[in-house]
């Protein structure tokens, strides 16, 4: 693909580690923050100061407080806000762009109450005018890895396969290698409830339970995310890809992961206000838990670690009494979830 132009909306490390990747392949790069003390900053001494001091920005980014700016001649519109700033993030986007771009959005979470992908948020929020195709890109990377350029693999996913493969062309280098999928809702789901089963793997670690406990809960939690997922009209064999399993194990056992850190201090006995209050960044997976309890009710799925994790956040139980509970649960078959899996997709060809 040729040089493009492309708009990165949202300068936290994901923003920019995203935007020096696009830079490195030779694109003009407008990164749009929401303070112009940010934008003067970034633009001045070439490092965002305050999510990746250390990294060296090249000058082919340039920072940008004005939405209009930042998208008017865009081909591609990068959304790498937060989960719950999309929809206002959006509607801006809205009336400054010029012209129809490619939409990629990198954001993992789901909206509570009305239940909706980022994608399907995107999708309600743009016109045909501004939004011709859109993209998911998703998998396991941090940020903080992507800038010293060390190897990392994510995955394109779209309905229409020459979109996301144009968007593969555009990301894709030698260290940062980019696969495709269709499967947009597997990759979604993936990418959003993961973050439920870091936040519970953190609470783990900061209970001293060690490995045999994590490992147990990541083994659980991808059949929680494929059950769901499945119900909600994903391929299963997704969630045994990057954006499944791949994304589930790095967020679940990093110290760059902003959900393991915080289940790590909830484990240790901090309160829920507390530790959002001192993460600087948003954590996905607490917002995320509300709409995965909630979804679980209306597809009727046995989520029981979402379910635990729902009422550590919301209703005070204490996370050794949740771990307890989980542990008493009624006993059940290991291979009793691919079976269910396997009959709905059954169910849904016709075999």
């Amino acid at each position: 693909m040729s040089n493009l132009n492309i708009a990165v909306l949202g300068a936290g490390s994901w923003g920019t580690a995203l935007a020096l990747v696009l830079a490195d392949n030779k694109h003009q790069v407008r990164l749009w923050t929401h303070t112009e003390a940010q934008a003067d900053i970034i633009n001045q001494t070439h490092t965002n100061q305050k999510y990746l001091p250390d990294t060296e920005l090249p000058e082919l980014i340039r920072a940008y407080s004005d939405m209009a700016e930042a998208v008017s001649s865009a081909d591609m519109i990068v959304f790498a806000v937060p989960a719950k700033v999309t929809r206002e993030v959006a509607e801006k986007v809205n009336t400054a762009a010029e012209k129809q771009a490619i939409v990629v959005h990198v954001s993992k979470g789901i909206e509570p109450d009305s239940h909706l992908r980022i994608s399907e948020i995107l999708e309600e929020t743009l016109s045909a005018d501004v939004m011709s195709d859109l993209v998911v890109l998703s998998g396991p990377s941090h940020a903080e890895e992507v800038v010293k350029r060390h190897p990392t693999t994510v995955t394109a996913a779209s309905d229409q396969i020459e979109a996301a493969e144009k968007v593969q062309d555009a990301f894709m280098n030698q260290h940062f290698r980019v696969y495709t999928n269709t499967d947009v809702v597997g990759v979604e789901v993936g990418g959003a409830l993961k973050n439920i089963i870091a936040l519970a793997a953190g609470i783990t670690d900061g209970l001293g339970y060690g490995d045999n406990a994590k490992a147990a809960l990541i083994t659980r939690g991808l059949a929680e995310i494929a059950r769901l997922g499945t119900k909600m009209g994903a391929n299963p064999l997704t969630f045994s890809g990057l954006t499944g399993v791949g994304d589930l194990i790095v967020t679940c056992t990093s110290v760059h992961s902003r959900n393991w850190r915080a289940g790590n201090m909830l484990g240790k006995g901090h309160k829920l206000e507390e530790v959002l209050s001192s993460m600087g960044m948003v954590v996905e997976g607490v917002r995320t838990t509300k709409a995965a309890y909630q979804l679980a009710d209306k597809y009727n799925v046995s989520m029981p670690i979402t379910s635990a994790l729902y009422h550590v956040l919301f209703e005070g139980v204490h996370p050794k009494e949740a771990v307890d509970q989980l542990m008493a649960r009624v006993k059940t078959h290991e291979m009793e979830d691919l079976v269910n899996i396997l009959e709905d997709q059954d169910g849904k060809t016709g075999n």
